[in-house]
């Protein structure tokens, strides 16, 4: 327990002024160091957070947030699947869909997804139909027009827009006197769209869905039904619950699932630029450290003085550890301040420095956004500033045990 001698002299030390200035810099330069190493470290979790979050939100915009498929076969009873679906009031909408990889071939060839929807439910699940940069709407896909609508960055590989045809080659083969050949059929391109993701962009090529089962000759049945819920961490359950209801053997996967790879990379991204900038953290506790070193050598006088007095070797330890405890904590408090008001004005900052240079730091036909996503996480918040405390209290130890073995006969022989 800390005694109030101790905390007290530990106080003075730290607003006495030092007869060696260059211990002040240093302790100056510590605190200095660790603020700085958690504002970095909150303001750089804070925009790979918001990225995350832009990332998923976008993802969101066009994938399912849970589906239901048959397993290994069409799946025949999809409208009561939809119909159930809407009963639940945790689902905000269902629709059936066909999907399978394909080949397109215009000007040029490239392999895409091809996914067939029904153009009036598709709202309910996608905003594919808010996102046509060209062309009419999705009203155009009916049944036996065959008419097709691709991605922006898609059409631009295929060589293609609005109005110009393209052949889809399907994985699956038919007999002909010549031998078996892959199912083709051309399709006329009558629209647009870009949602902000790559993923839908360049790969994703959508049909009517009764287009696409004539195509793939899958009679009246579907792939599947995509659920688009209120609550998308409820995704799994919801769909468990719905496939439960309609008795069958079917395979239910949410986004979490299917996009598993993808956000466990972010979050090693993450974590591992947060291991990386608490090094500045560790290099401020470092710079404590020797500022602590130094000013037990500057005060062994004062020291030796206080064990004659009937101060404890445990007392000294006290006054060293309060004070560069003070340090951290004060450092530590400047950099979650900093960080917090960093964070909240970096766009503002940005914009400030793209006027003043007149560079575009953040093209929004490269990166998809014209804003710097942040998002401010207390809980990352509060880790960060656990981590410089702990660091910056090890940081004391050493320092203060060295104080404590003083000799007060040896520091004052030659005073």
């Amino acid at each position: 327990m800390l005694r109030p001698l101790s905390v007290a002299i530990g106080l003075r030390y730290l607003r006495a002024k030092r007869r060696n200035g260059f211990i002040s810099f240093i302790s100056f330069a510590s605190m200095l160091g660790i603020a700085l190493g958690v504002a970095a470290l909150i303001t750089t979790l804070a925009v790979m957070s918001g990225f995350q979050r832009e990332i998923r939100d976008r993802m969101l915009q066009m994938a399912a947030h849970a589906t239901i498929t048959a397993d290994g076969e069409p799946m025949l009873d999809w409208a009561r699947a939809v119909t159930e679906a809407k009963k639940d009031p945790r689902v905000a909408g269902a629709a059936p869909y066909v999907e399978r990889p394909v080949m397109l071939q215009g000007p040029r060839e490239e392999g895409a997804l091809l996914r067939g929807i029904d153009p009036a439910q598709e709202a309910t699940v996608s905003v594919i139909a808010a996102k046509m940069v060209d062309g009419a709407s999705l009203q155009t896909l009916k049944p036996g027009a065959f008419n097709i609508v691709l991605g922006r960055e898609l059409a631009l590989w295929l060589g293609v827009g609005v109005g110009d045809s393209v052949m889809v080659y399907t994985p699956e083969f038919q007999s002909t006197p010549v031998g078996a050949v892959p199912r083709i059929k051309r399709f006329t391109v009558t629209g647009l769209f870009e949602v902000g993701h790559q993923e839908f962009d360049r790969n994703l090529a959508v049909i009517h869905v009764a287009d696409a089962q004539r195509l793939l000759r899958m009679g009246e049945g579907v792939t599947g039904v995509r659920l688009k819920l209120h609550d998308m961490n409820l995704a799994f359950d919801v769909a468990h619950d719905l496939a439960w209801r309609l008795k069958g053997v079917y395979r239910v996967s949410d986004w979490t699932r299917e996009n598993a790879n993808m956000f466990r990379a972010l979050k090693l991204e993450k974590t591992m630029m947060a291991i990386l900038l608490s090094l500045i953290i560790l290099m401020g506790a470092f710079t404590l450290v020797n500022s602590l070193v130094m000013l037990v050598t500057d005060k062994q006088a004062d020291i030796a003085i206080l064990r004659t007095l009937g101060l404890t070797p445990f007392g000294v330890m006290q006054v060293f550890i309060v004070q560069g405890s003070l340090i951290g904590i004060i450092g530590t408090v400047s950099g979650v301040v900093g960080g917090i008001l960093l964070t909240l004005n970096l766009e503002n900052i940005l914009r400030a420095i793209e006027r003043l240079f007149r560079v575009e730091l953040m093209p929004a036909d490269v990166y998809y956004i014209t804003g710097l996503p942040t998002e401010l996480s207390a809980s990352d918040v509060g880790l960060i500033a656990l981590v410089a405390l702990v660091m910056s209290f090890l940081a004391t130890l050493y320092p203060a045990r060295r104080a404590a073995r003083t000799a007060p006969a040896e520091a004052l022989r030659y005073e």
